[in-house]
C-alpha cells in the first residue's frame, strides 16, 4: 500500500493532459512503441476527431524508481472543456494528488482555475507542471509567477516539461513518488470501495470501475452496493491496463475495476460504496455533489416505434455520463420521447452523436430550455409548471409568468470586464458586485435569468474574454418576467419542436432570425412554403421558400398567348392542391442551427 499513488492530471482545455499521459505511458513501459499512439487513452473516435477527452480515463502503471524500488501508480486523465467539469469532480475523489498543467505559452487559464479548486476541497497534493516550454511563444518566467502566485508554492516546485519532447517527464514521475501521499486506509476493516466511474459493455453487462478505502475485494466475493441496497457475486475483479488485468483481489487504496454481470444499467450509481454483504461497513462513503444540468432540450425518436430502443439507449449512455439527466415525456407533433437535462451546448452536441454513433440512433432535438412557472387569472396563486412551451396557456388567460433567476459568478483578466459587462446587460443581467483579485484580475457577480445562459452564453463569454473567463452560477429563485411565447408556423401547421419561450423585448428579433434561417434550411418543395414566427396569433414575421418551378410553356413556340397561360393555370392549381395536401419535412440541420442563432 504504500507503494501505490493515486493521481490525476486536470488542466485548461488543450494544455497537453492527453499527451503528458501518453508521454508517462511510455516511460513507465506500460505501452510498447507498437502500441502507442496519440491520445492513447482517449477510447472514443469521437475523441480522437475533435481532439477533446470526454471521459475521464483511469489506466495503471508500473514504475521502479531509480533506487530499484517498484511503484504502481493509477493516473486518470481528465477532461478539460467545462461542459465536462462534473467527470473531474468524480475522478479527483479518487485520488490523493494531482499533476496541475498549465501552458507555458497561454498561462493561467479559468478552468485551471475552477479545477484548482476542485482539487483543493479535496485536500489533493497539488504537484505544478510548466508544459508546452518548447513552444517558440512560451514564457516560462512569467508563467511561473502566475503560478507561484495562484499556489502560493516555491518557484523550485514548478516543473518545466513538454509532453511533445519528452522533456522534464522523469522529474514529474520523481517528484508523483516523492510528493503524492500513499493512500489512507485500514486492511482489516471491511470493505468500503467508492465507485467513480461505469461503462457498458455489451457482452460483460457493466463494468464499474471502483477505488478501495478499506479492506479489500476479492473474485467471488459476495458485494452489496450501499445506495440500491443491491447484493452481487464479484464474478471477476482486476486492474486497468491497456487492457484489463483480471487479479485475485484487489487491495486497499488501490484502483479497479469489477464485473458482477449487471444487465440495468440504472443498478450501478456513480458515488455509491461497495461493501461486503457479510460484515457491511458502517459508514458510506458520502457520494458527490449531484449534478447540475444548465440546458434542458427534448430528444425525441425519429419513427415513434424506436421510443423503447431510444431508452435503453439512454440509459446506458447514462452510465457512460453520469451527468446526463433525463425523464420521459411527449408532444403533439414529435410523439413520445424524453426531456434531458445537459451541462452546457456541447455535451448535448456530444450525446446526439454518441447516440447516432454507437447506438444507431438518429433523433430530433428541439430547442434548449429551462422550467418556468406560469399563473393564470382564474387561479393567480396555482402554479403551472411550464416545460414545454406549448404547455405555456394561452397569452388572455395568462396572468403572470416566473422564471428561474440565478447568481453568476465570473472571474476574467480586468482588460475585459468591459466586454463581459455588456454581454451580461445584453442577456438581461444586473450588476451586483465587482471585486478586484489581483491587479489583474476581477470577480463579477451578476443576477441573471438562467434561461439567458442556456443558448450559447459559455461560448460567447469565451469569445469576448479571449478564452479567460471562469463561470459558475447558483439558483436564487423565481422572478417574475415578462415571457412570450413565439411559434413557428411551416405552410400555416404550427410546428411545435420549434416554439420557444422568449423574454417580450427579444421576441421580434429572435423570431425575424428564426425565420431567415429556416428559410435558408428548409429544402424547397414543388410549391411556396410560408415560414412565418407568431405571437399567438400575431404574425410578427415572414418568409417564403419559392417553390422549384418547371417551365411548362416552355414547348409553346410562338402563337397565342393563351395557349401559355392555359398551362400556367393548370400548373398553378396543381401547386395549390399540392399545397393543401403536401407535406414539409424539417431536416434535422435545421433544428441544431436554431439553436446557434447568435453566434
Amino acid at each position: 500500500m504504500k507503494n501505490i499513488r493515486n493521481f490525476c492530471i486536470i488542466a485548461h482545455i488543450d494544455h497537453g493532459k492527453s499527451t503528458l499521459a501518453d508521454r508517462l505511458l511510455e516511460a513507465t513501459q506500460t505501452v510498447t512503441k507498437r502500441e502507442s499512439q496519440a491520445q492513447l487513452l482517449d477510447s472514443m473516435d469521437l475523441e480522437r476527431e475533435r481532439g477533446i477527452t470526454i471521459k475521464s480515463h483511469a489506466i495503471q502503471m508500473d514504475y521502479t524508481a531509480p533506487d530499484g524500488e517498484q511503484y504502481i501508480l493509477n493516473l486518470i486523465d481528465t477532461p478539460g472543456h467545462v461542459d465536462f467539469s462534473y467527470e473531474v469532480s468524480r475522478s479527483i475523489a479518487a485520488c490523493e494528488g494531482a499533476l496541475l498543467i498549465v501552458d507555458a505559452a497561454q498561462s493561467i487559464q479559468a478552468q485551471t482555475i475552477s479545477n484548482l479548486y476542485l482539487a483543493l476541497e479535496n485536500n489533493l497534493e497539488i504537484i505544478p507542471v510548466l508544459n508546452k516550454i518548447d513552444l517558440p511563444s512560451a514564457n516560462p518566467e512569467e508563467v511561473t509567477d502566475d503560478i507561484v502566485d495562484l499556489l502560493g508554492c516555491d518557484p523550485s516546485d514548478v516543473i518545466p516539461a513538454s509532453a511533445k519532447t519528452g522533456q522534464g517527464i522523469q522529474e514529474i514521475l520523481d517528484a508523483i513518488i516523492a510528493r503524492v501521499p500513499a493512500p489512507k486506509g485500514n486492511p482489516d476493516e471491511p470493505l468500503q470501495a467508492l465507485v467513480f466511474d461505469s461503462q457498458y459493455n455489451q457482452f460483460r453487462g457493466v463494468e464499474t470501475i471502483f477505488r478501495v478505502i478499506n479492506g479489500s475485494i476479492k473474485k467471488g466475493q459476495h458485494i452489496k452496493f450501499v445506495a440500491t441496497g443491491e447484493s452481487y457475486h464479484a464474478d471477476e475483479v482486476g486492474t486497468l491496463k491497456l487492457n484489463q488485468v483480471a487479479k485475485k483481489e484487489i487491495k486497499t487504496g488501490d484502483v479497479g475495476y469489477l464485473i458482477t454481470g449487471i444487465k440495468d444499467a440504472k443498478e450501478v450509481k456513480v458515488g455509491d460504496t461497495i461493501t461486503d454483504h457479510a460484515t457491511p461497513t458502517t459508514n458510506p462513503i458520502s457520494g458527490f455533489e449531484d449534478v447540475k444540468p444548465m440546458v434542458f432540450a427534448g430528444i425525441y425518436p425519429v419513427d415513434t416505434e424506436d421510443y423503447e430502443d431510444l431508452r435503453s439507449s439512454m440509459e446506458k449512455l447514462q452510465l457512460n455520463d453520469a451527468s446526463l439527466v433525463f425523464q420521459a415525456e411527449s408532444s403533439a407533433a414529435l410523439g413520445f420521447g424524453f426531456r434531458c437535462g445537459f451541462l452546457g451546448m456541447l455535451h448535448l452536441e456530444i450525446i446526439q452523436e454518441r447516440l447516432e454513433r454507437e447506438f444507431g440512433m438518429t433523433v430530433i432535438t428541439t430547442v434548449p430550455n429551462v422550467s418556468y412557472h406560469a399563473y393564470t387569472h382564474k387561479n393567480p396563486d396555482e402554479i403551472l409548471i411550464v416545460n414545454n412551451p406549448t404547455d405555456l396557456p394561452e397569452p388572455s388567460s395568462l396572468n403572470r409568468v416566473e422564471e428561474p433567476y440565478i447568481k453568476a459568478t465570473i472571474i476574467t483578466k480586468s482588460d475585459f470586464v468591459g466586454n463581459v459587462m455588456s454581454l451580461c446587460i445584453e442577456k438581461r443581467g444586473i450588476v451586483t458586485n465587482q471585486t478586484y483579485l489581483t491587479t489583474e484580475r476581477v470577480e463579477l457577480t451578476f443576477d441573471m435569468p438562467l434561461a439567458e445562459i442556456v443558448f450559447d452564453f459559455y461560448d460567447r463569454l469565451k469569445t469576448v474574454s479571449k478564452g479567460y473567463a471562469s463561470f459558475d452560477y447558483m439558483p436564487i429563485g423565481m422572478r417574475e418576467s415578462k415571457l412570450v411565447r413565439v411559434d413557428i408556423l411551416l405552410n400555416a401547421q404550427t410546428v411545435d419542436a420549434l416554439s420557444a419561450l422568449i423574454h417580450a423585448d427579444n421576441a421580434y428579433n429572435i423570431g425575424k432570425k428564426m425565420v431567415e434561417k429556416l428559410r435558408e434550411l428548409i429544402p424547397r418543395q414543388q410549391f411556396d412554403i410560408p415560414v412565418q414566427a407568431a405571437i399567438g396569433a400575431k404574425i410578427i414575421s415572414r418568409e417564403t421558400i419559392k417553390a422549384l418551378r418547371k417551365d411548362v410553356t416552355a414547348k409553346c413556340y410562338g402563337g397565342d398567348i393563351s395557349r401559355k397561360r392555359k398551362l400556367l393555370e393548370k400548373q398553378k392549381k396543381g401547386k395549390k392542391r399540392m399545397r393543401q395536401v403536401g407535406n414539409v419535412e424539417i431536416p434535422q440541420e435545421a433544428f441544431m442551427a436554431v439553436l446557434k442563432l447568435n453566434d
